[in-house]
């Protein structure tokens, strides 16, 4: 017998209910600086998807190979039944897909699109009226299914060119890039020759002049590391920053965060780098549960690399979508954002620091090393 509109409703609310419970359980497991690296790392590898699906995959491909229904402990590429349909490959029989959260998209228009309270929903096939704007917003979530590489057959799947770095070497064009999404948000890249002349740090970021200065004497890894680390800071952190007001930790997680999913995405080995103790500055952040903190930054970590990969005419890992899938269209469940440039503001500096949980606060002068 068919399902009532009322049992389908109340499956997919158990679905979700299922699918939440399990991210909250990944989250949760996030709490030491190997795990987040890590994490990211992976993230890094599926970064068209939402920081909590990256999760979801990871945790459903886990269990998958350890019942041993694939053959690796990470997937290689990710889409969805009739994705893989259209580039010539078939789910295999008995293989179960992983739950994702996909978006639910509505469109609204407006004739008055600048006033926030003017936007109306439309309904099915309805057609906007004369003069008005329509705009897609997401609604909701709901559960979807995708499958890894390995649990279907058929045709090969090309493999694209991956960046391969010797040990301290630099990414082929990584620095250039960098440096200019640093100068398109208004501030100058300088480099200075020791770290005595930015106080002992790697890098550091001056909102007040506006300048972001990396110490040259680290082998060329470490300095442009560094240089996504401080864009990192540019991009998240001006001196109104609320979230980084809130907690000392959160700024310099966010933007060595940022750093390694940059790094991540261009072969470089990620595991000699600092990250605080997730789960101490995750607890601190008042009125907020650590579960939804540590999401939250992992979203915000993932939009701003994203965007900032986007801009790179560089040589990248693959971002999990299989090749000949059309990126944009199909498979980004949100669309990328920088932030603009902060306003100057009274006198702050910011040193990348190494403590757990430290970050540099407004002082007039800065003290610390550097990540």
């Amino acid at each position: 017998m068919a399902k009532t509109r009322e049992q389908a409703q109340a499956a997919r609310e158990a679905k979700l209910d299922e699918l939440h419970e399990s991210l909250t359980g990944a989250v949760e497991e996030l709490v030491s600086g190997p795990d987040w690296a890590r994490a990211l790392a992976f993230a890094a590898r599926f970064r068209s998807r939402s920081f909590n699906n990256t999760l979801l995959i990871w945790v459903a491909h886990a269990e998958a190979y350890e019942q041993g229904r694939v053959p690796e402990p990470f997937p290689s590429y990710v889409a969805g039944y009739k994705q893989w349909q259209a580039l010539g490959r078939q789910v295999e029989k008995g293989q179960p897909g992983y739950q994702i959260l996909a978006p639910m998209t509505g469109r609204f228009a407006s004739a008055t699109p600048q006033d926030a309270e003017s936007w109306r929903r439309l309904s099915k096939g309805e057609k906007p009226r004369a003069g008005e704007v329509v705009r897609s917003k997401m609604v909701g979530v709901r559960p979807a299914y995708v499958w890894d590489a390995s649990q279907t057959a058929g045709d090969p799947i090309p493999e694209p060119p991956a960046p391969r770095l010797l040990e301290g070497e630099a990414p082929a064009g990584l620095w250039g890039g960098l440096a200019a999404q640093v100068e398109a948000a208004g501030f100058a890249v300088l480099r200075v020759p020791h770290e005595g002349m930015i106080h002992g740090a790697n890098g550091m970021t001056d909102y007040t002049a506006n300048t972001v200065a990396v110490r040259e004497n680290m082998d060329p890894a470490a300095q442009v590391k560094t240089l996504a680390h401080e864009l990192g800071h540019v991009l998240l952190h001006g001196p109104d920053a609320e979230d980084a007001r809130q907690h000392r930790g959160i700024g310099e997680v966010e933007a060595e965060s940022v750093a390694l999913m940059v790094g991540a995405a261009h072969g470089m080995d990620t595991s000699g780098y600092t990250i605080p103790y997730v789960s101490t500055w995750a607890a601190r952040v008042d009125g907020k549960e650590p579960v939804e903190v540590v999401k939250a930054t992992g979203e915000r970590v993932r939009k701003t690399a994203l965007a900032i990969l986007d801009q790179l005419d560089t040589a990248q890992v693959s971002d999990g979508t299989p090749p000949s899938q059309d990126r944009d269209a199909t498979h980004r469940e949100t669309p990328a954002h920088v932030r603009p440039a902060p306003e100057p503001a009274p006198s702050r500096q910011v040193a990348s620091l190494p403590e757990p949980g430290a970050r540099p606060v407004p002082v007039p002068a800065v003290e610390g090393r550097g990540l």
